[in-house]
């Protein structure tokens, strides 16, 4: 590919991203880590498409071409473990939503990129990934394949990730996690086998807008203090699932109310108050299968909706999150304990109740429960 193709292409591929740049700050969540994620790949990916024209000055001897092909191949392999490593964390947030940092996960890619750039900067003496001859042509040097592997390894490693999790994660963003890590690995593979060849960033690309339609734009559903859905969704949702039952199969549906939560927002403040939401939302989702849906229904309170037609396996359902409560605050090392006032039923196919209805008559049971148990406290 020569240069003037290199330029249009990696041009066009820009504009896309810029494109999805634009899109995501007006339609998702400044604050969520999965956006900040994301847009830091578009960044660097659009960074790595500018500096990839730079390293493509092969065989210019002309003043200063020589430096901007050492310039651009220098950051080239600065930056390729660094956006294959940003996507592994990407996956990692899609999967676990996790309320901590990956400690041991972000130690080793720091460790990784750390001696990447060890490596990269003995190379501009040794030759070791790459060397630029007098006229000004590039070769792959012994360790060439050393600093593929480390690109591929992350993108391999978020790809088994994703398999090995796969119950965890929307059949939806699971395809289209899997589909993203294939498309950049296998450009990888066949630009290491075809010497020239310059198609990674733009297998990169492809990936990036199967992300922004599959996966970002789920963030206008998405609750993104808790990681669950929220009330749009939910009501969306519950529609549907009305609308499929039949008077042989239908659903279940769990309102759940966090209690005594203004107590500890005025005891321990509002950041506090935030993580009895993450966690509450955490030990649902340890309690459901993955096809269970979840949503954050208002400021304290959860729904969640069930594909079971069985009171009995309802009331079940009902005893494991209490079960997994009452464990959790046997080893709870915050400074609160955590309780559900549940309200909860399996929708009856031949009431005909609406969306609203129905929503209204598991709020009134779980307000019934809410009263129960206060009123077993004053006693």
């Amino acid at each position: 590919m020569n240069l003037a193709s290199n330029i249009i292409i990696n041009m066009y591929s820009t504009g896309i991203l810029i494109v999805i740049y634009i899109f995501s700050l007006k339609h998702n969540e400044e604050n969520s880590l999965q956006n900040k994620l994301y847009k830091w790949l578009l960044k660097i990916t659009i960074l790595m498409l500018f500096v990839d024209i730079l390293s493509r000055f092969d065989g210019k001897t002309e003043p200063f071409y020589p430096l901007i092909n050492h310039i651009g191949n220098f950051v080239v392999f600065l930056l390729n473990p660094i956006m294959s490593s940003l996507w592994l964390v990407y996956v990692y947030d899609q999967i676990y939503h996790k309320i901590e940092k990956p400690k041991y996960l972000l130690l080793l890619i720091n460790a990784v990129n750390g001696l990447n750039l060890v490596l990269l900067i003995c190379t501009q003496f040794f030759g070791w990934y790459y060397y630029i001859d007098t006229d000004n042509i590039y070769h792959r040097g012994p360790l060439f394949l050393f600093a593929a592997l480390v690109t591929t390894g992350f993108v391999l490693a978020a790809f088994i990730l994703t398999l090995i999790n796969r119950d965890r994660i929307d059949k939806k963003h699971f395809f289209s996690l899997i589909f993203c890590g294939v498309s950049p690995f296998v450009c990888i593979i066949i630009q290491i086998n075809f010497y020239g060849l310059s198609i990674v960033l733009h297998g990169i690309v492809f990936s990036l807008l199967i992300v922004a339609l599959y996966v970002q734009n789920n963030n206008i559903y998405t609750d993104y203090l808790t990681g669950v859905y929220n009330r749009k969704k939910l009501e969306l949702y519950l529609k549907q699932k009305i609308s499929l039952s039949t008077n042989a199969r239908t659903f279940s549906a769990i309102m759940l109310d966090l209690d005594n939560f203004k107590s500890i927002n005025d005891t321990y403040g509002h950041d506090t108050g935030d993580r009895a939401l993450q966690i509450s939302a955490k030990l649902l989702r340890g309690c459901l299968r993955s096809n269970d849906f979840i949503s954050r229904f208002g400021g304290d309170e959860f729904c969640v909706i069930l594909d079971i037609s069985d009171e009995i396996k309802l009331e079940e359902t009902v005893t494991k999150i209490r079960y997994a409560l009452e464990k959790y605050n046997c080893t709870n090392a915050e400074p609160f304990n955590l309780s559900f006032s549940m309200g909860y039923s399996v929708y009856d196919f031949n009431s005909n109740l609406s969306t609203k209805e129905f929503q209204k008559l598991i709020d009134k049971y779980m307000y019934d429960n809410k009263q129960i148990t206060k009123e077993k406290k004053l006693n």
